[in-house]
């Protein structure tokens, strides 16, 4: 295991070490998109497989996109493309916007864009180092807003929820988010999550067997709840092993392996899932609010389904036959 936490020019050192020195057989991972961006070049030089289970910048979907990388959790649109849906149905007209400043966030506010046909009172952008957003939240709540979308990864999340709550605005313009309120994060938050909205492909709310399976295997565990990214990851390895059991456990024939991973058939903790053309994930959205719990968090479902089947916007663009 190579630790590189968010440094591009560290993650390309040390994944070319493992392709090139260590001759890896797959590499999996790839949790910051700017890391995966920067590794574009190494994964297009190679056919060992490239397995990413948080990470899901839009080039990678579309123009960039390659037949040995694979992503388990979602395309980095989709979640907000989920949430936007939700807010439009339920006829939010006006909302303000808050995310950092990094791919990441620019996706997630082009997926808002895409199915949110409201008036947005304000977008504001933050440093990925900035860790007081007092300004941020008085400037727009003087937009008079219906409701205000954040997308705050770790803790940066943990600080802007915490500041919502406590600047007193969440009980008259609701919070709606998108990969903020998430696994340890939610003790470090507390009653602050009250009443807050999540858009996800899983959470621990989800309603199936393997998801309760894993929810109460993972808490035996480690003593608390998992996150999505946990969720993800726990499905990359089933991916895997399904991948492998398809090849017999031959994972010498990298273009064979891609192909056994591209079809790989398991039992996932979102219920139905299967890779579209892209090597993205063709899956079902849904909404939950959330609310602090002495174990955790509730996660109600407020809308099951919000999209069904849904393929990432820039499949179209990819090129893999």
């Amino acid at each position: 295991m190579v630790s590189f936490r968010s440094a591009s020019t560290v993650a390309l050192q040390a994944v070319t070490k493992l392709i090139e020195k260590d001759k890896v057989d797959i590499v999996t991972g790839l949790t910051f998109a700017n890391v995966l961006m920067a590794l574009q070049p190494k994964i297009a030089a190679t056919d060992v497989p490239f397995v990413g289970s948080v990470a899901g910048p839009s080039p990678t979907a579309g123009a960039m996109c390659k037949p040995n990388l694979f992503i388990t959790s979602w395309q980095s649109d989709a979640p907000a493309e989920a949430m936007a849906k939700y807010m439009d149905d339920k006829g939010v007209k006006k909302l303000a916007t808050l995310t950092a400043n990094f791919q990441g966030g620019k996706d997630k506010i082009t997926g808002l864009k895409r199915f949110y046909k409201g008036e947005i009172t304000d977008e504001i952008y933050t440093s990925l180092t900035q860790m007081d957003y007092s300004v941020e939240i008085t400037q727009l709540g003087s937009k008079n807003p219906e409701a205000v979308f954040a997308f705050y990864p770790g803790s940066l999340g943990v600080t802007f929820v915490r500041q919502y709550q406590q600047s007193g605005q969440q009980t008259s313009i609701p919070l709606y988010t998108v990969n903020t309120i998430e696994g340890s994060n939610i003790e470090a938050m507390g009653a602050a999550i009250n009443g807050a909205y999540v858009a996800d492909t899983w959470t621990p709310g989800l309603n199936n067997a393997e998801s309760k399976k894993f929810v109460a295997a993972f808490e035996k565990k480690y003593g608390r709840m998992p996150s999505a990214y946990a969720a993800f990851s726990f499905d990359a390895a089933y991916l895997l092993d399904s991948a492998l059991r398809s090849t017999k456990g031959n994972y010498s024939d990298k273009k064979a392996l891609n192909q056994a991973i591209a079809s790989a058939q398991f039992k996932s903790v979102r219920g139905a899932f299967k890779f579209g053309k892209n090597n993205y994930p063709i899956q079902n959205y849904h909404v939950f609010q959330v609310t602090k719990t002495a174990k955790g968090a509730d996660y109600k479902v407020v809308s099951e389904g919000v999209l069904k089947s849904h393929v990432d916007a820039y499949a179209s663009q990819c090129s893999i036959k």
